[in-house]
Formats: C-alpha cells, structure tokens, sequence
C-alpha cells in the first residue's frame, strides 16, 4: 500500500498524494498484491507446495501471474500520475493516453516539464498478445510470493519444531512420572517387610516403626507434587528412613548420618538419594558381623554433595537385578531433571561400595 506513496510522490506536495488515494485504481493495486500474498501463503504454500505438490504449486503462481498481467495494478497508477502533470502543464496539452494507445506519440526532451519522470521517453516493452508489459507490477508480484512463500515457511517450520520440543518434553515428563511411580512403591514395600518382621518378633519398636513410616508415605503420597521438593523435607524423610532401619539392625551396624550446610531455601529431586541409602541398608548390613555405614550431605550456596559407604555383604543374582533397576531409574531421573549439571561416581571396589553426587541446589 505504500510503494505507489513513495515511487510516485512529487516533490513536497501531498495534493498528488490525496488525489491517488481517492483512485479505485490505487485501492485495485492494494486488492491485487493482497490476494497474491495470502493466497499464496495461507492457501497455495501450506496446500501444494509444503505438501510437495510442486506442480500444482507452479500452476497455481502462474494463474495469479496471469491475474497480475492483465490488471497491470502499476500501470494503471502511473497512467492517473501522468494525466495529472498533463493538466498542470503549459498550453492545456490534451491528457495523456498512456502508452500503447493509437495516438500516443512520445515526447521528446524540449517539451517535458522539469519535474516530468523520463516514463515517456522509454521504448514500450510489449507481450506476445500486443499489451504493454507492466514491468514494476512484476517485479512487486515476484516480491510478494518469495515473501509470502518464506514467511509461511519459516514458520510452518518453527511449529514444526516447536510440536517436536513440545513432544519430547511431555515424553520426558510421562517417563519421570512411570519412574517416580516405580521408586515410590519399592520404597514403601522394602520398609513395610522391614515392620513386619518387627511385629512377628513382638518387639516394642513396632509402634514407632509404624508411625515413622507414617511421615514417610505421607511425604511421599501428598508433599511430592511436582519434580522438585524443599531439601529440609527430603533429609527429614531420609533421617526418618535410618531410624526406622535402625531399629530392624541392632547393634551390630552404626549408622553416622551427618549434614553439613545450610539446606534453607534448597530444593532436590524427592527420592533421588533414597535408592542408594535403600541399598546401603539392603546390602551393607550382616546379622553376624558388625559394619559401619557412612552417609553424609554437604550443601553449599550453589552445590549438594552426597556420599555413602558401605560394606557389600553376599548379593544373589535377583538382589543384583533389582539393584540394577534402581540405579538404572535413578540414572534417568537425573539425566532428565539435571541435564548435564550432575556428577555421580559409584564404585565397588575391594568389597565396598561407595556412591559420590553432586547437584546444584
């Protein structure tokens, strides 16, 4: 709508300006380029061409190509434009009849006004058919299509990529949850077999047992809203965890469980540490042989480190199968909520197993 403004204005008057705005022709022009622009890209782009009916495609520029060849939406503005300094000029010349018409004569240099464009004075470029060839509306025409056509592309692409991305973070999240869903019940059925024990054994700690295993399922079932809980609750539920262990090992295992830093205001995955403190527990405790477990957090201002140590007691060939689903899940949840920002190093050697992650708070 503004090439005619601007390719055809004159000097510093605007009564030029009014007069084309008030010209159907100057609204055919806008119609025209309208329809090229959104027909392509709403209709022929998204239809044809992404759908790699090229063909089709091409057909489908050439009938609007065609369109434009026979409105000559340029022309027709340019004619008003020369009719109009034909009337301001000396002498009441007779208006201009526009180039191929019978009695159109060129003008040569002498009778041109000094602001006149040199329109006059060019050759007529013709088609096959006899009509004049409206070359500025092709070249708009050509314009309007690379534009329309890499716009709706570009775009078509960016949905594309953002359906893809949408998709492989809700695959991420549908996955976590299968995993969360997988951890919470092994974690509840290893403690409700540890108080089962205590009850068939009649002793006194059963009562205690279950009301810490009370604070634990509800931190589980209730508190654990979304990928990430307050530290505070997480060590709260892991020291409710060894005490409960405690009272099924006796006396022959020592627990040291320390924290060092400050956990105010600090967030973690709920449950990630726990697969590991159940192994500690599920593997690095002997009914005949005194061990020590060691596990211990150190928090900082930007980092989490955790570490255990335990003594590896005989692993049967289940036990080492469902070690290997845990650690496995535990693997995914980090790779999926702390992506290239974690670090953990387990070993096994020399019959003790050690567990060494850090994670930023």
């Amino acid at each position: 709508m503004a090439i005619p403004l601007i390719f055809l204005h004159r000097g510093g008057s605007f009564d030029g300006d009014i007069v084309l705005l008030q010209s159907p022709d100057y609204w055919l022009f806008g119609l025209t380029f309208m329809v090229v622009f959104y027909s392509n890209a709403y209709f022929f782009v998204p239809r044809l061409l992404l759908r790699k009916k090229h063909v089709l495609f091409g057909v489908a520029v050439f009938f609007l190509f065609f369109g434009v060849y026979c409105i000559r939406p340029f022309d027709r503005l340019l004619h008003i434009r020369e009719k109009e300094d034909d009337g301001r000029r000396p002498g009441n010349r007779p208006p201009f009849n526009g180039p191929g018409h019978e009695s159109y004569q060129p003008v040569g240099p002498s009778e041109q006004g000094a602001n006149l464009p040199s329109y006059r004075d060019r050759p007529l470029s013709r088609s096959p058919f006899g009509q004049p060839l409206d070359i500025t509306s092709f070249f708009i025409f050509f314009t309007v299509i690379a534009l329309s056509t890499a716009i709706k592309t570009i775009r078509e692409w960016l949905l594309t990529e953002q359906r893809a991305a949408r998709a492989e973070a809700d695959k991420a999240t549908a996955e976590l949850s299968f995993l969360k869903a997988q951890i919470n019940p092994h974690f509840l059925f290893n403690t409700m077999n540890n108080i089962y024990t205590l009850v068939l054994t009649r002793d006194d700690h059963a009562a205690d047992s279950v009301l810490r295993l009370s604070k634990i399922m509800r931190y589980v079932t209730e508190d654990i809203t979304g990928n990430f809980a307050p530290l505070q609750r997480e060590v709260d539920c892991i020291a409710s965890y060894i005490e409960l262990q405690r009272l099924r090992t006796g006396n022959l295992t020592a627990v040291n469980f320390e924290v060092e830093g400050d956990i105010e205001g600090k967030q973690i995955a709920p449950l990630l540490l726990m697969t590991f403190i159940e192994n500690v527990f599920k593997y690095g405790v002997s009914k005949h042989e005194s061990t020590t477990i060691q596990i211990k957090l150190v928090i900082s201002e930007t980092t989490l480190c955790f570490y255990c140590k335990n003594r590896i007691f005989g692993i049967n060939n289940s036990d080492n199968h469902s070690t290997g689903i845990g650690i496995k899940n535990t693997r995914k949840r980090l790779e999926h909520l702390y992506t290239g920002r974690y670090s953990l190093n387990i070993s096994n050697d020399n019959q003790e197993y050690i567990v060494q992650l850090t994670l930023p708070t």
